[in-house]
């Protein structure tokens, strides 16, 4: 049976494409408003966009733990109710008159905290939902409504800043995340309370989640590589926007659909990647997907007010394509390898490693933006995206073309004497 017909996994993607809309949106429209209504700097542009994922690097290992203990549905619940209502003080205190960029880093740091419990309980969630086969399947269709954002989100994000000014289009988003919530609360399956194992604290359970990610040699490159390629996936996306909206004077519509280009790619990718997998391998289809990505990426820092707007936007796009072929082929791979009491850790540690490098992606992109300029900047993001094929290639994903599994030796965490 298709996951179409699946009741509960339609409301969790249902959910999670709210989110993604919301996530999108604001990674976007928070730097418009902290450029277009607050004036701020690219360092400044650059810090807000830190905050905005600065979680996964402050809290992720303990987050990981902490879920592991707990049934994930009402985290997920509670995470979007959060970031709906915290988004929603950014339109109230600009009618106010009292917002200010120490404001807007508050709400993106809260934002970046339930961001981190939605994802790391999700999908830890989604292999107590789905059966093992249908893992790939599940993992596509959430990429590709992940893509459908990145079309939609800047899209709609740019013309709404557009149209009704940067902090009353950020309502739109608050919105989002509330009926984000409301169709979790719809999800039927309820979850036992997970069992707590042998070593009861927090710091012992961390400690389990980082000891079985980096003893396990493909966890370990998977974490490697996405840390590297997010490192320079966000000194891009922070200089970018600078890039376009200060010195090259884009519209905040035009922007957004510079941005929605880039989707459009990762719609591609979502559309392919089976038949992609199951033609190479689950394995070789990380690397090649990161190789893509990575290649694509050295057209972006091009960028200019002509047509080179639209070869940066096309290389963009082709970005988006190799990072949804990696990540639904990556996705599938860890849920398959870990055992099931440890994924909200195992989640958590890559997430602390891959999407801890957004952080502080953002704040050196602010800060070389400043210190050689703005196009520069870009080559150095892009050349960082570029190197984190390597930990994948040189790693036993290369030859891993059958389904993986925990006992698989190949796989399996390395010996400590």
């Amino acid at each position: 049976m298709t996951l179409l017909g699946h009741h509960d996994f339609r409301l969790l993607w249902t959910a999670q494409t709210l989110g993604q809309f919301g996530t999108h949106f604001s990674r976007v429209g928070l730097p418009l408003v902290a450029i277009l209504a607050l004036d701020a700097t690219a360092f400044e542009a650059g810090l807000l966009a830190t905050f905005q994922t600065v979680a996964f690097l402050l809290v992720g290992l303990p987050a990981g733990a902490w879920v592991d203990r707990r049934r994930k549905r009402p985290i997920m619940i509670a995470a979007n109710l959060g970031r709906g209502l915290l988004l929603a003080w950014v339109p109230v205190g600009a009618y106010l008159g009292v917002l200010t960029l120490t404001q807007l880093y508050i709400v993106a740091l809260g934002v970046s905290v339930g961001t981190l419990l939605f994802e790391t309980a999700y999908v830890s969630y989604l292999p107590l939902m789905l059966e093992r086969g249908q893992l790939v399947e599940g993992n596509a269709k959430l990429e590709s409504t992940r893509s459908v954002a990145q079309v939609g989100g800047p899209t709609l994000g740019g013309y709404l800043v557009q149209w009704f000014g940067p902090p009353l289009a950020v309502l739109t988003v608050a919105g989002g995340y509330l009926a984000s919530a409301l169709a979790v609360s719809r999800i039927r399956m309820r979850e036992a309370l997970p069992v707590r194992g042998a070593s009861s604290h927090l710091v012992g359970e961390i400690r389990q989640g980082l000891s079985y990610v980096f003893r396990h040699r493909v966890l370990r490159a998977l974490a490697v590589s996405g840390a590297l390629f997010n490192l320079g996936v966000y000194v891009t996306g922070t200089v970018v926007v600078v890039l376009l909206a200060q010195q090259l004077r884009i519209s905040p519509g035009t922007v957004g659909l510079w941005f929605a280009i880039g989707g459009l790619g990762g719609l591609v990718g979502a559309f392919v990647v089976q038949r992609i997998s199951v033609r190479l391998g689950p394995g070789p289809t990380v690397w090649v997907g990161m190789a893509v990505a990575g290649v694509a990426g050295l057209v972006v820092p091009l960028a200019d007010a002509d047509w080179r707007l639209w070869l940066a936007g096309a290389g963009n796009a082709l970005v988006s394509t190799g990072l949804v072929i990696n990540n639904v082929n990556s996705m599938a791979i860890r849920q398959q390898l870990c055992p099931q009491e440890l994924q909200g850790r195992m989640n958590a540690t890559i997430r602390f490693l891959v999407f801890g490098a957004m952080p502080i992606g953002s704040f050196l992109g602010g800060f070389l933006g400043e210190q050689i300029g703005l196009r520069e900047t870009l080559w150095v993001g892009a050349v960082l995206s570029l190197v984190a094929v390597l930990p994948v290639y040189f790693s036993p994903l290369r030859t891993m073309r059958g389904q993986p599994d925990a006992d698989d030796q190949k796989a399996a965490p390395e010996k400590v004497g």
